[in-house]
């Protein structure tokens, strides 16, 4: 059991896979009997906030500091100026709702709209930490929901359809 916490934990912090990934996998039997629900909720929403602080802190200086590097150069300023231009036409739209945004961007469980993606735009937008960390871990909170409810329809529905 203890090694089923310990993949979904791992499987939380995996950007794109994060959370959406790890509730499936802890709601279904393929390693063995599936999760207590709220437990899996708490260790995947711990693991999937766990890298939140180190994106948000760190992951713009990295992006500068890359932009004059030879091979990464190009990528690094394609993301930067990608996501300063995407975090201004954002802000223009939702104005002071700018949280609410984050917190919606983060909790419709799309690819590539979760807490990594949210925390990097948080970053770029220099939102502030306290405020964007809430609206992030609300987000991820709403994605659990979801998946968890997803999950819980498409595994049933496969295990009538197949016995």
């Amino acid at each position: 059991m203890l090694k089923k916490y310990l993949l979904v934990f791992f499987i939380s912090m995996v950007p794109l896979l994060e959370l959406r990934g790890a509730v499936p996998v802890g709601l279904s039997g393929l390693w063995g009997n599936a999760l207590p629900v709220i437990p899996l909720y708490i260790v995947c929403i711990l693991g999937n906030m766990l890298p939140v602080p180190i994106i948000y802190f760190f992951a713009r200086k990295v992006l500068v500091w890359g932009c004059d590097k030879k091979f990464i150069g190009k990528f690094f300023t394609f993301c930067l100026e990608k996501g300063e231009k995407a975090g201004k036409k954002l802000e223009e739209k939702a104005g002071k709702g700018l949280y609410f945004a984050l917190f919606i961007f983060v909790g419709i469980p799309f690819p590539g709209t979760g807490a990594w993606t949210g925390t990097l735009a948080a970053s770029l937008l220099d939102m502030d930490f306290k405020k964007s960390i809430i609206a992030v871990m609300a987000g991820v909170v709403l994605a659990g929901i979801i998946m968890g409810l997803a999950a819980a329809g498409l595994f049933g529905a496969a295990g009538a359809f197949l016995s």
